[in-house]
């Protein structure tokens, strides 16, 4: 279902109460389910609007991760476009990083092309093609994103509780930033487990571009009275296969032309 199709069906109260119902079920741990309330992608995002103002305390938004950059996936989740979350600074680390799976519902790994804004990209400029929101990019990392799926059932995965579950974004994890190459969607990313290869991907898996998802990015945030603004991450979809670690672990995701960047966690 297309975005613009949906309606606004949920009222002030009932979308705080799903919002503060969803801080709460992430302190308490509880296992990923459905909101049937949430009727449509419009009312996803107000609710994701609220939890992210009811969790975000005195922290900032450090960027948006973008879910969803494969036509396969998105078959799959039933919607014609890609997702969007918040990125929270406090959930911004470096290269090395070593996390505890213990802090998490049920961690997973997603290896990435990070753009960084290096000016502020107008709504009313837009709307934006991916030529023009590159033009804005400054600078790319090999990046990881975490994510906190909560043991949700795939098999009934329902997309507009994800969204308003921030897209479960959970943090990033980033390696050194360089200037963008000519050809960004090239570049071919690998994935180890371990130091063993897992996994090849190249940029043009995000939606042929990841130029592509950013462009989208910018034309949402426009249409909502919001913008990109310089400093901004993007984290512009997973090029390999998400990765669910069971036990102490490291991966290293390196970007031909771009570098590495390295995780453990236990």
């Amino acid at each position: 279902m297309s975005e613009a199709l949906g309606t606004e069906k949920l009222d002030p109260e009932e979308l705080g109460r799903i919002a503060e119902q969803l801080a709460a079920e992430h302190r308490d741990g509880v296992k990923f389910h459905r909101f049937d309330e949430i009727g449509g992608l419009p009312d996803a995002y107000r609710v994701q609007d609220a939890y992210v103002a009811a969790t975000i305390c005195h922290d900032a938004c450090a960027g948006y991760k973008i879910g969803l950059t494969s036509k396969r996936m998105q078959k799959m989740c039933g919607i014609d476009q890609p997702i969007c979350g918040t990125i929270f600074s406090r959930n911004v680390f470096r290269s090395g990083a070593r996390l505890s799976m213990a802090s998490y519902g049920r961690l997973g790994l997603e290896f990435e092309i990070c753009v960084r804004l290096g000016r502020d990209l107008d709504p009313g400029s837009g709307p934006f093609t991916p030529e023009k929101a590159g033009e804005a990019v400054d600078a790319v990392a090999a990046a990881i994103e975490l994510v906190d799926d909560r043991h949700a059932d795939y098999s009934a995965l329902d997309i507009n509780t994800l969204v308003a579950d921030n897209s479960w974004n959970a943090g990033v994890v980033l390696g050194d930033f360089a200037p963008p190459p000519a050809r960004l969607d090239d570049l071919e990313g690998i994935a180890y487990w371990n130091g063993t290869e897992l996994a090849r991907g190249h940029g043009a898996d995000a939606l042929g571009h990841p130029f592509v998802p950013l462009a989208w990015l910018a034309n949402h945030l426009a249409a909502h009275g919001r913008r990109l603004r310089r400093g901004d991450i993007v984290m512009t979809g997973s090029i390999v296969t998400t990765q669910f670690p069971t036990a102490p672990f490291t991966y290293r995701f390196d970007v031909a032309g771009l570098g590495s960047v390295d995780i453990s966690g236990s």
